[in-house]
């Protein structure tokens, strides 16, 4: 058989297997790469022995080599760190406000301390000489001191003149009085008249009876006008029968006179009656 016939043959009898495998499909058992491996080794029918001239081969499925295309490679250029350098946090000094100093006053001689800051209200305590207190207000209208004595545990009034003063008064602060009451056993004065007779204002009012025990009469806290000041005047009367008093009050102040009036037991104070002051 010449060479051109086993070629022939060998090519026809290629076709034909290829002819039917494509009429045949191949059902996948584990895949692509399994239905690969049995085409390429188990469906191709071996070479004759003695063959001479051009033999086709198979050449094995080409192998793919990925060749990466060279990107631009970016340098990153740092920004310099900004090492920041840590500010010292502020320093606080704690500053310290002096506690203000009370004037000290020492008592010179045998006094009365009281619930106000003139003669005219009731008696608060027993002073003598040598004891001590600290001076904690002041009265606008008259030159008392409200002290807290060191025997005592509540504060009253002192005159100035029974007791020495050592510090700077006139930085305490004014002080208006705090009068014990008011009475729930007596009440305030009524039937209150004031009438004046030139520069002269005569006060009168009901008497408020009292138990001898419980009597301190009564107290009129009176501002009036003289020689054209307007002038504190407190007066204190002794009993429950003393129901009148007579003031001298002048025409010539920016402001009007005027008081009120209380009944005073031994307790304290009644509310204030006010007193109709008649103009000059």
């Amino acid at each position: 058989m010449t060479t051109s016939k086993i070629n022939s043959l060998f090519i026809g009898a290629v076709i034909g297997l290829l002819f039917l495998f494509a009429c045949s499909p191949i059902k996948p058992i584990k895949g692509e790469d399994y239905l690969l491996d049995k085409i390429s080794t188990n469906t191709l029918p071996p070479l004759p022995e003695e063959t001479t001239g051009l033999i086709p081969s198979f050449s094995p499925m080409p192998s793919f080599t990925l060749t990466l295309s060279p990107t631009h490679t970016f340098t990153q250029t740092l920004t310099p760190t900004i090492t920041l350098t840590p500010t010292p946090s502020a320093t606080f000094t704690v500053t310290f406000t002096p506690t203000f100093d009370f004037p000290d006053v020492v008592v010179k001689m045998q006094a009365h301390c009281r619930y106000g800051p003139a003669r005219a209200f009731l008696h608060a305590a027993d002073l003598y000489p040598g004891d001590h207190g600290t001076v904690r207000g002041r009265f606008q209208y008259s030159a008392w001191l409200y002290v807290k004595f060191d025997k005592l545990n509540y504060f009253c009034w002192v005159s100035p003149s029974v007791v020495d003063v050592n510090g700077d008064i006139t930085r305490v602060y004014f002080t208006k009085p705090r009068l014990p009451g008011p009475s729930v056993l007596y009440p305030p004065p009524s039937n209150v008249q004031a009438i004046r007779d030139g520069t002269q204002v005569t006060v009168s009012w009901s008497r408020v009876s009292m138990t001898e025990d419980d009597d301190r009469g009564y107290m009129l806290d009176v501002f009036v006008c003289q020689q054209g000041n307007l002038i504190w005047w407190p007066v204190g009367l002794s009993d429950q029968y003393q129901t009148s008093y007579t003031f001298t009050d002048e025409p010539g102040c920016a402001q009007p006179s005027g008081g009120v009036l209380y009944t005073v037991e031994k307790h304290g104070y009644s509310q204030p009656a006010n007193i109709p002051w008649p103009v000059p």
